[in-house]
């Protein structure tokens, strides 16, 4: 191994912390929330050593608003929390995203809808993907389905949220938060990134900057949410992440994200062995979502299922994203038990035998 490499036995909450360590972040404000409090911990340790600040803020609404001044100087900064400390966090972001701020916000979703409970859940999807706060923005949205991702996501996160000067968004859930993995700490190399050119950083030689969303002159909303649509048709453009696994002969695709993406790796494993031409397709950005890609394979593969920990929330992306001749199946369960790889076979043989390669 390449003595610049480490590889440690870590949980996937520190393995975030360390790549956002290693991505140069070195303010953190937060509030505890299980199953997240790992993020917070290591980081409360390791970043005063490396004259960083870790803040433990009085609320979730307090640690968005802590972290919308520090990304406005430039800073890299994150926050991380989980479902319900995400929903107060909402009104926070969609100010950033107005304000185009960049920054790193981590949710380790757990059960809901309401305090729910503590087990893991991809019930986020929609608050992930369709900006939880008002008005017209987006945010890019990663997930990670190892604890090596979740390292490597966060590392990315970083120059993209200064690459568009927005925010973005890790979308784990308890399972990946709290799994232990080998993990290999490596820095990527960086992006050519802008100058920050934006930041309050002082007026001293330059006129003064201004950050802010609010725009009360006269088409000047309009000009503004018109300029941020731009950017995030650019990112649909540029960002588009995903793995395929088993698709080249498939006669049935099954589209999961995250911990169920691993689930589903399972799945296919054990349906190749008993002869049923199943695959993979995980999407790795929920936001841009790889729409392009999936519509290609729907052109050759008419099934689908999409298989969530949850009532079925990708499962609208993945009927937009494919050929109108192709079959969407679901199948899923909402938080509290997860699917097991010999559930998921049994549901996909039902469908499989509609392709007509039975």
């Amino acid at each position: 191994m390449d003595q610049s490499c480490e590889k440690v036995l870590v949980r996937g909450n520190e393995a975030i912390a360390m790549g956002a360590i290693d991505a140069g972040c070195r303010l953190f404000f937060g509030y505890p929330i299980t199953p997240q409090n790992e993020i917070p911990e290591y980081l409360s340790k390791h970043l005063p050593p490396l004259g960083g600040e870790f803040i433990q803020a009085e609320s979730e609404i307090a640690s968005i608003n802590l972290l919308l001044g520090a990304s406005a100087t430039g800073s890299r900064a994150m926050t991380s929390s989980s479902s319900p400390g995400i929903s107060l966090m909402q009104e926070g972001i969609s100010y950033m995203a107005g304000s185009e701020l960049p920054a790193v916000i981590i949710n380790i979703s757990r059960s809901g809808p309401g305090l729910g409970g503590i087990s893991a859940s991809q019930g986020d999807y929609f608050q992930a993907t369709r900006g939880g706060g008002h008005g017209d923005y987006r945010v890019l949205v990663l997930a990670p389905s190892t604890v090596q991702e979740m390292y490597e996501l966060t590392y990315l996160a970083f120059d993209l949220a200064e690459k568009y000067r927005n925010p973005v968004m890790i979308l784990g859930d308890a399972l990946l938060g709290q799994m232990k993995e080998p993990l290999i700490r490596k820095k990527p190399p960086p992006m050519d990134l802008p100058p920050k050119d934006w930041a309050l950083t002082g007026a001293k030689g330059r006129k003064p900057n201004r950050i802010k969303s609010l725009y009360l002159q006269e088409g000047e909303l309009t000009e503004h949410n018109w300029k941020l649509y731009k950017k995030y048709e650019r990112m649909k453009q540029e960002e588009i992440r995903f793995e395929v696994i088993e698709t080249e002969d498939a006669h049935l695709i099954i589209v999961a994200f995250g911990s169920m993406a691993r689930v589903a790796r399972s799945v296919v494993e054990m349906a190749r062995r008993e002869g049923v031409k199943v695959g993979l397709f995980r999407p790795i950005t929920l936001f841009p979502y790889p729409e392009k890609p999936l519509r290609e394979i729907s052109r050759r593969v008419k099934h689908f299922l999409t298989v969530e920990l949850n009532t079925g929330q990708m499962l609208e992306d993945v009927r937009l994203s494919v050929e109108r001749d192709a079959e969407v199946y679901f199948y899923g369960k909402p938080p509290g038990a997860l699917p097991t790889p010999e559930e998921i076979l049994e549901q996909l043989k039902k469908y499989y035998g509609r392709s007509g390669s039975a």
